[in-house]
């Protein structure tokens, strides 16, 4: 319940506009009734009416029909035509509203949700569930009524018609709200657990989408069928339960309200041979009792629905009510200004509460301007280090100071709006080159795009591909070289102008035309801004202000290439392995 609570306060803005719409359904609804009376008074007042001549009756019969088919042509459509818009309408600007707001929580989902949860897990959510919960807006919100007032209508004039017959017709009511009941509880859970089942299908199927070339690659094509095999029968299996439950729900209460009807036939039928009861009436009394048990049967018709839109709530708001990591204190100020003064003071970070310490007692101080060369062997802590600096991850122990003041009393996002990061694998959308650029700086002009672009390097080969600056690059950039995504990357970073730079293994695995082209625009980029660069190929930081050699999280050299070189210490050794192994490399 209290999903269905929370889903209302996104209901409650539109509440006019569905009230507008039940009033309309209730025009469209009542519209029908008229069927029965229609029926009683033609048999009973024109065809069983021995007192009118042959020319009567007639006159009467083209009367009356004449006037229904004028309700049922020119009254009905446009009706039938504004209850489905506004329904449908309203439905979908709910739905829009709930989207955006989880877009907007998506945004503020720290890297640690990210890492722990897969994409096609939110995807199912912000797309399947959400849309699941439309038929809580058009059945729950919109129908259930509509239907409440046709039972309504249809057993005020029934009552009218014969007391007796009423009472015989809502007697299996208590069967068919306990039916309801004990089938439709169990049914939500089931529900739910089938939508967990097909959101694993769909986070599974990303993945191997996503790693095609992997999987082609290793011929593993078999392997990976068995894989998704599994995941498919488990939600198989869980569509089945799901299944059997709700045909057993559809079999005990669709029983009941076909029974009703036939005791209303057999005591009606009984009370006509009697001549307590006119044959008209006896027609028009079981017609409305169809009436009385269509709203009840597209209940039980719906009823699949209805349970997956509130599983679907359950599951739209579990992740709606998933935590942030990292998050504005009351207090938080601007970053509107940055010198690029950066200060570590004994920083430990570790990625859980229970994990160990990935690092430990960190101390250094960068002053604006300074280029400062992180290295070390993979997963010493480098890359974890650079990414506190934006608050992607918050300190465990320790603060980071930006110009003296602590980045957790700034905004989040005027933090981040400061600081450029270049990783080793950029990620490129889908759009055109230009419009990957144009997120360092949205609005920006196209001279600035182009100029950015030539800073980067980049400039040259974009011009040379399909379409220029337009061509679509694909997902993540496929149809771009490394080299060529890397170089688009800086230039988002050249046209963003930040006072702080992150180079993330920027230039790793690239072959060296595309390294060159990227250290000489890496280089220009740096100019005049504190530089963070975490690198893996030494040769290209020895011209660092200062180099951090970092092993097991700590600190453990610091200083200048030479002075470096002339302790022989870590550095050293590494410089040294990694010099062999270029000639022996240039050997080959």
């Amino acid at each position: 319940m209290n999903s269905i609570r929370r889903y209302l306060q996104f209901v409650k803005p539109y509440r006019m506009q569905i009230i507008g719409t039940i009033f309309i359904g209730l025009i469209k609804f009542a519209i029908p009734l008229i069927i029965p009376m229609l029926i009683k008074y033609v048999i009973d007042d024109v065809i069983g009416n021995h007192a009118l001549s042959e020319q009567v009756k007639i006159h009467r019969l083209t009367y009356v029909m004449a006037s229904m088919v004028a309700v049922f042509v020119l009254l009905r459509p446009p009706i039938e035509y504004y209850r489905q818009y506004f329904a449908q309408w309203t439905a979908s600007k709910i739905l829009y509203d709930i989207r955006d707001t989880l877009y907007t929580h998506i945004h503020k989902l720290s890297f640690k949700y990210y890492a722990n949860t897969r994409a096609g897990e939110i995807i199912s959510r912000v797309i399947n569930d959400v849309e699941q919960t439309k038929t809580f807006v058009i059945s729950g919100l919109m129908n259930l009524w509509l239907d409440i007032a046709t039972i309504v209508i249809a057993m005020v004039i029934m009552f009218t018609m014969s007391v007796q017959l009423s009472v015989i017709s809502i007697l299996l009511f208590p069967f068919y709200a306990f039916s309801v009941r004990y089938f439709f509880g169990n049914l939500r859970i089931l529900t739910r657990e089938r939508s967990q089942a097909l959101a694993e299908v769909q986070s599974y199927l990303t993945e191997r989408i996503q790693g095609m070339s992997i999987i082609k690659s290793f011929a593993i094509e078999e392997f990976e069928q068995k894989q998704f095999d599994k995941q498919n029968k488990n939600f198989l299996n869980k569509a089945l339960r799901h299944t059997s439950w709700n045909a057993k729900s559809f079999a005990a209460v669709n029983t009941i309200t076909d029974i009703a009807p036939l005791l209303v036939i057999g005591y009606s039928a009984y009370l006509v041979i009697q001549h307590h009861l006119t044959l008209g009436t006896m027609i028009a009394f079981f017609a409305y009792v169809d009436k009385l048990y269509d709203p009840l049967r597209r209940l039980v018709n719906s009823s699949t629905t209805l349970t997956q839109s509130f599983a679907s709530m359950d599951r739209v708001f579990e992740f709606m009510d998933a935590k942030y990591d990292i998050i504005d204190e009351p207090d938080a100020i601007e970053c509107k200004e940055v010198y690029g003064d950066v200060s570590f003071e004994n920083v430990s970070f570790s990625y859980a509460e229970k994990e160990n310490l990935v690092l430990k007692n960190i101390s250094l101080a960068v002053k604006k301007g300074e280029t400062i060369a992180l290295v070390g062997m993979s997963g010493g802590g480098k890359s974890t280090l650079v990414s506190l600096i934006p608050r992607f991850y918050d300190v465990t122990k320790g603060c980071i100071l930006m110009d003296g003041i602590d980045i957790r009393r700034f905004k989040v996002r005027t933090l981040r709006d400061k600081i450029g990061v270049v990783f080793q694998d950029n990620i490129l959308f889908s759009e055109s080159v230009k419009e990957n650029i144009l997120l360092g700086k949205p609005g920006a002009s196209d001279e600035e795009v182009f100029n950015a672009a030539k800073a980067a390097n980049a400039h040259e080969f974009i011009l040379g591909l399909p379409e220029g600056y337009d061509t679509k690059v694909g997902e993540r950039g496929v149809k771009l070289s490394g080299g060529q995504k890397q170089r688009v990357a800086i230039a988002r970073v050249f046209l963003k102008n930040p006072p702080l730079l992150i180079l993330d293994e920027a230039t790793s695995a690239l072959d060296l035309e595309s390294e060159h082209l990227i250290q000489e625009a890496i280089e220009q980029l740096a100019k005049d801004r504190t530089t963070f660069v975490v690198a893996h190929r030494l040769s290209t930081i020895t011209h660092a202000d200062r180099i951090v050699l970092i092993e097991h999280g700590e600190i453990v050299e610091i200083g200048k290439h030479e002075e470096l070189m002339a302790l022989q210490g870590g550095y050293y050794r590494l410089f040294q392995v990694q010099q062999l192994e270029q000639k022996e490399s240039e050997a080959d």
